[in-house]
């Protein structure tokens, strides 16, 4: 069965058990996560198994936002919990307004904005930006075993450098995956989306995926740039603790890639090693120009 059809299958039974029709369902999005939008405007997501906590979480983030006037993805107000369907959170949404994707600098006032709310009152969760790295430099069947050692040194030596932070910006809700793409902009509003990974962290976090998207990989101009940082207030490369969160990124997206490569390799391999040799010194100093896998 391709993942299309798995993908569907899970649809139906989901649509199935919350009494909604699935006739017609087009796919937005099929990935690691899948969205499917269906005829009576809600949107349906269908998240990979062993994710539950985070499908929870997203809904309480998403409920929460509303009660505070930020605006965001919404869901269904009879759909207080996910489905589990063969394993598989399923999430129910409302349709948004037609939109374009965002950009940095339309996403930046939504951080300022979530990053000065008092914490919930729910379970949030502290950010781990480390959390399966491990995993995937060992099964990163591409990789030998220089490289893997090289990679496994790297991540200790980050893990150190991540717990002596230098004093930053006052501790938050942090959105956890805040690039210009989890904005929607419509002709009148601005929504958030996406908070699977919506945590408790440093703020800087959240201002390093655009820092990054700058400095590391070449996509986000020094114009883009420059309106991110006036729009939300402040240039996250100018704190002392940034290299750190840089190098954290930059490692998380490469073991993405790697992992990628280990899944595809004639597709992916050629990138995801020439990002592992940027961070070993081989390719001169940032940007590199790194592209997107997916």
């Amino acid at each position: 069965m391709s993942t299309i059809d798995h993908s569907h299958a899970l649809l139906l039974k989901a649509c199935a058990t919350a009494g909604l029709s699935a006739d017609q369902a087009e796919p937005i999005r099929i990935g690691e996560n899948a969205l499917w939008r269906l005829r009576n405007q809600v949107v349906v997501r269908i998240a990979r198994p062993g994710q539950w906590d985070a499908a929870v979480r997203e809904l309480a983030v998403a409920r929460w936002l509303s009660t505070c006037g930020v605006p965001a993805v919404r869901p269904l107000d009879h759909m207080r919990e996910p489905l589990a369907t063969d394993g598989h959170p399923v999430t129910f949404w409302h349709e948004l307004p037609r939109h374009r994707p965002g950009t940095a600098a339309d996403i930046a006032p939504l951080l300022r904005r979530l990053h000065s709310l008092p914490i919930p009152d729910f379970p949030l969760g502290r950010l781990d930006p480390f959390i399966r790295l491990a995993t995937r430099i060992d099964n990163a069947a591409t990789l030998d075993d220089e490289q893997r050692q090289w990679l496994h040194h790297r991540l200790v030596d980050l893990q150190a450098a991540w717990s002596s932070l230098p004093e930053g910006l006052p501790r938050s809700v942090i959105h956890g995956d805040a690039w210009g793409g989890n904005a929607a902009v419509t002709p009148t509003t601005v929504y958030l989306l996406d908070f699977e990974r919506t945590s408790q962290g440093p703020p800087e976090w959240d201002l390093t995926s655009t820092a990054v998207g700058h400095g590391t990989f070449g996509t986000v101009s020094d114009k883009q740039y420059a309106a991110f940082c006036e729009a939300y207030g402040t240039d996250v490369t100018t704190w002392a603790g940034y290299p750190v969160l840089r190098d954290i990124r930059e490692l998380r997206v490469t073991c993405f890639a790697l992992q990628h490569a280990a899944a595809a390799p004639m597709r992916h391999r050629d990138q995801a090693h020439y990002r592992l040799a940027c961070l070993q010194g081989q390719h001169g100093s940032r940007p590199w120009g790194w592209t997107a896998v997916n």
